[in-house]
């Protein structure tokens, strides 16, 4: 019989999630199939339904869904409770069990790309204080970073966020870059500046150490004009896509009992759909 898993969203037509699981499916031969599903929020109860009927082995959960089937779920780990959002779903006997593998695939994609950045890492930028910020501030507590700075627009945001985490976590507003910058060894982008263009105005990437890390969780761009400029300047740097490789990989084990690797291969034909 063949094991059905999906990804839901509103809208999907974006999710590259088939084309990464598709591929493992055909690597590994499974009779499996992984589908995109549109799912508004008013259909969200109806397709736990579904979920509940054993129609699917689990699937994963993207915008706008990822806070709001955490009442849906029958049990939700406590990792995904801490980072407060679901983005993978497994059912076992009629149960819908949520997790959120964010931290996992934003720990691999540095691990694969930058071997030891966090040994020894003693301050920390993070940049947005969104939902992705708070899988990304779970991940480095749990590297037990010396110190991290959370910088956003709206400081008021980031206080939010941080009160709501445990760990040393101070907050300050853009403009506090260039004075903490010297101290950072990894400076990681969560928000939507990149993307089209856009950059941080007033970033001097050139006080940081030789030796930092600049990481962004956007992929497309693949080279966002904060990593670029992080080149240009001879600084490590690790882009995006890989995060969204490595947080699939536990979900399809989870699912059809086999542990795919994020190999060149898979990169480069997901690489191959960026520009569209």
């Amino acid at each position: 019989m063949t094991i059905k898993a999906f990804v839901i969203g509103d809208p999907i037509s974006h999710s590259r999630s088939p084309l990464i699981h598709g591929s493992w499916i055909a690597e590994h031969g499974l009779d499996a199939s992984y589908e995109a599903i549109a799912v508004t929020p008013a259909e969200l109860p109806r397709f736990f339904e579904r979920l509940r009927s054993g129609e699917f082995a689990g699937g994963n959960v993207t915008i706008p869904h990822k806070q709001a089937v955490f009442a849906l779920c029958d049990s939700v780990d406590p990792l995904a409770s801490s980072i407060g959002a679901v983005n993978t779903l497994v059912v076992d006997n009629g149960k819908v069990h949520g997790t959120n593998t964010d931290y996992l695939g934003f720990l691999g994609n540095l691990d694969a790309g930058a071997p030891g950045w966090s040994d020894g890492l003693q301050t920390a930028i993070v940049v947005g204080a969104g939902g992705a910020a708070r899988a990304i501030l779970v991940a480095l507590q749990s590297r037990n970073v010396g110190s991290i700075v959370l910088l956003n627009r709206t400081r008021e945001t980031a206080e939010k966020l941080a009160a709501e985490l445990p760990g040393p976590i101070s907050v300050a507003g853009l403009e506090a870059f260039n004075q903490i910058a010297p101290l950072a060894g990894l400076v990681v982008n969560t928000s939507s500046v990149g993307m089209h263009g856009s950059r941080f105005e007033g970033f001097d990437l050139a006080l940081l150490a030789p030796s930092a890390l600049v990481t962004d969780i956007v992929y497309v761009p693949l080279q966002t004009p904060l990593l670029a400029d992080a080149q240009a300047l001879g600084l490590r740097t690790v882009d995006g896509l890989g995060m969204l490789l490595h947080q699939a990989v536990p979900g399809f084990h989870a699912w059809f009992g086999v542990r795919p690797t994020v190999h060149a291969g898979l990169r480069a034909t997901i690489e191959a759909t960026l520009g569209h």
